[in-house]
């Protein structure tokens, strides 16, 4: 009976060593798959971080442009109000020379010499029939 307590022993053990071995085969395989999603995960995620930093990089360019731009359309803006401020100057200047009595006498003639009516002149000169009448008669004198 000794001998078939060892050998019953023996087989227990052997047994046992055999689901030891199974569990730690288990494990590694487990550790493997682990592993090999781990690595996936890491790329992922330097894939992420990559796209991340070339959408920083792309925003900072958007806000570069965005500030050049702002910067250009102030000029432009500086420069029209400069080319207004001009532009109010010339018509100020054109209607103290539409106004002026000499014009006025000159377009009155000219207007004359075209053979148009007192009534258009006036029309014309945003003057009364009667002020082109006058001047006209003291050119005839």
């Amino acid at each position: 009976m000794n001998n078939t307590l060892i050998f019953a022993l023996i087989a227990g053990f052997s047994i046992l060593e055999l689901v030891v071995l199974g569990g730690v085969l288990f494990f590694y395989l487990r550790l493997r798959r682990s592993e090999a999603m781990l690595n996936t995960l890491q790329g992922n995620q330097e894939a992420l971080l990559a796209r991340i930093e070339m959408n920083a990089r792309l925003e900072r360019e958007i806000v570069a442009t965005f500030a050049q731009r702002q910067a250009e359309l102030q000029n432009l803006d500086e420069k029209l109000e400069e080319r207004a401020q001009e532009l109010r100057r010339l018509l100020e200047q054109a209607e103290g020379i539409s106004r002026s009595p000499q014009f006025l006498r000159e377009l009155i003639l000219n207007g004359r010499r075209k053979g148009l009516s007192s009534r258009q002149i006036a029309r014309n000169s945003g003057l009364s029939v009667d002020e082109v009448e006058l001047i006209l008669a003291q050119e005839i004198e």
